[in-house]
């Protein structure tokens, strides 16, 4: 398919960016691996009359350690994040989702920033950023503000993105000691599928009473966003993680997601496998053997 005409600019600072973002407001439409949105201008689903490419844009580039924090720039690469040496330091799940994500080729064009604007409730970054409790950076050219990932999305392909703002960084906290984690990702293949259920799970352990002190979850592609499992999370914190705890835990984040049925899948086998993956992550986090599970 062919795309319609438009008017392409290349800024080379944010501060140019923004002032084009500003000037051309909701008929322009930012790119970087041009993943999603290419597809979707051949397909004729977005037809901006300008798009702003943001690849030689140097402050949104970059990853680095930030004191006990991590600062990763909206456009590094999902390649560079699957085999960063930065993300061994306690942030690997982050790199373990990457690795899921599309095919080598895909994940050596598209960009985190791109994954997450897009806003797909399938998208494989965001639950693992979730359980890691990240803030994204919004600029504009009024002001800079920075929210937590979990107030980011607002719906399939929907955020909170003002029209004149630019995702400029996403900072991650340090990941407590005594942690462990896990992340599975169910499709209809194995390889170069979206997400039909996915899962993170992030827990910090008490080495001396064998309980769980803090527990985070995530579940993606089973609401209209990337998802905390919030009541799951309180269930398992002060419980010993034995196998009727975690079969539990399965059922009580099966009752809090919200999917749909759709051509791939419907909400009925989407909410049994919440509970078959959450019940796997839980067990894998914490090195008991599962059976081969998903993508």
């Amino acid at each position: 398919m062919r795309m319609r005409k438009f008017e392409f600019f290349s800024p080379s600072s944010l501060v140019e960016a923004l002032g084009l973002l500003k000037q051309h407001g909701a008929k322009a439409k930012l790119i970087a691996g041009g993943t999603d949105l290419v597809v979707q201008m051949k397909e004729k689903l977005v037809t901006p009359e300008r798009v702003i490419n943001l690849l030689n844009v140097p402050e949104l580039m970059g990853m680095s350690e930030n004191g006990k924090s991590l600062r990763i720039g909206a456009l590094v690469k999902h390649a560079a994040l699957e085999n960063s040496p930065l993300l061994r330091d306690g942030w690997e799940i982050l790199a373990a989702a990457a690795h899921k994500l599309g095919s080598p080729q895909v994940r050596h064009l598209g960009t985190l920033g791109g994954n997450l604007c897009n806003a797909s409730p399938a998208a494989d970054t965001a639950p693992a950023l979730l359980v890691l409790e990240a803030k994204a950076t919004l600029v504009s050219q009024e002001k800079e503000r920075r929210i937590p990932l979990g107030s980011f999305f607002t719906g399939p392909g929907l955020t909170v993105l003002k029209e004149d703002e630019i995702l400029k960084e996403i900072f991650i906290p340090e990941v407590p000691a005594n942690s462990s984690w896990a992340y599975l990702k169910l499709g209809r293949r194995k390889s170069l599928d979206l997400a039909l259920v996915s899962v993170a799970i992030l827990l910090f352990m008490d080495p001396a009473a064998g309980t769980c002190q803090k527990a985070r979850v995530a579940l993606g592609a089973v609401s209209p966003t990337p998802m905390r499992a919030r009541e799951t999370e309180k269930f398992l914190e002060g419980r010993k993680l034995e196998e009727k705890v975690i079969r539990e835990a399965g059922k009580i984040a099966q009752g809090e997601c919200q999917p749909i049925s759709d051509i791939r899948a419907s909400a009925e086998y989407r909410k049994e496998m919440v509970m078959v993956l959450v019940e796997r992550a839980i067990k894998k986090s914490l090195g008991i053997p599962i059976p081969p599970t998903g993508i």
